[in-house]
């Protein structure tokens, strides 16, 4: 079903995007090339080839999204079938169409479905990024490109792990850009990629039988060349592990677009 979803969803092209352009003020374009994803992909061992995209700078924010549900009301709590939200959507909101003190206007928006982040993306003439194309950009930091083989960034990520989930979530675009001028990758929440099912055996096919067994394992190693980075391990694992209907405390997204 998310792959017949997704059919139907396009990206508007963007012209002319180079690394560390603004494209719009809610979006940065990052050139692209080859990278070397920690994921094996056994017919890319050299490295897999990014295509120009533009990326927004922060994650979609509560308000951003309350814009969105008063335009679609369709994707207010309380009206989603179930297929595409569980239950816990957007529960942190006063109301279907009310933030509340839970879910402050700066901060994050999460609780929220695969379907629902493709959807809010959609209504942009954009989408959600590829696991390529988010990781591609969370590799840089403030003034390289790939920093993932610096133990100090990976530790700074791992520290953020280690936060307990029940803290209050920040507003975005707190943290210091990187070198594509995006903030928000590492620190804030984890996000929603338009293949995220598609990463490892996930939730819509693994253990029909007792869906919550084997959930948020930590078997993304398998799939892993880069074994001791465990900061990117672990955001594989999570996202693999969910289904499109999920919706957790941490979980936001940000949308991307094409270039021609």
């Amino acid at each position: 079903m998310r792959r017949a979803l997704l059919a139907l969803l396009l990206a508007l092209p963007v012209a002319g995007l180079v690394a560390g352009a603004a494209v719009s003020g809610r979006y940065a374009g990052l050139q692209g090339g080859v990278f070397k994803s920690v994921l094996r992909y056994e017919d890319a061992k050299s490295g897999v080839r990014i295509k120009p995209f533009a990326l927004m700078r922060t994650p979609v924010t509560n308000a951003q999204f309350l814009e969105f549900v008063k335009r679609q009301p369709q994707w207010q709590k309380g009206k989603v079938p179930g297929v595409f939200a569980e239950p816990r959507y957007l529960q942190h909101w006063a109301g279907p169409a009310t933030l509340g003190a839970r879910a402050l206007p700066d901060r994050p928006v999460v609780w929220v479905s695969w379907f629902a982040a493709e959807a809010y993306c959609k209504s942009l003439d954009a989408r959600l990024p590829t696991w390529n194309e988010w990781e591609y950009a969370a590799a840089a930091d403030e003034t390289r490109t790939d920093a993932r083989a610096d133990p100090t960034w990976r530790e700074r990520i791992l520290g953020w792990y280690a936060r307990s989930s029940k803290d209050a979530l920040p507003r975005v675009g707190l943290q210091p850009a990187n070198v594509y001028g995006v903030q928000d990758l590492h620190g804030l929440v984890w996000e929603w990629t338009e293949d995220a099912s598609s990463l490892m055996v996930d939730g819509d096919n693994r253990n029909q039988g007792d869906p919550d067994k084997g959930k948020f394992c930590g078997a993304g190693a398998l799939s892993m060349d880069d074994r001791e980075n465990y900061a990117v391990l672990m955001r594989v694992a999570m996202l693999s592990s969910l289904e499109g209907r999920d919706a957790t405390a941490n979980l936001g997204f940000r949308c991307a677009r094409s270039a021609r």
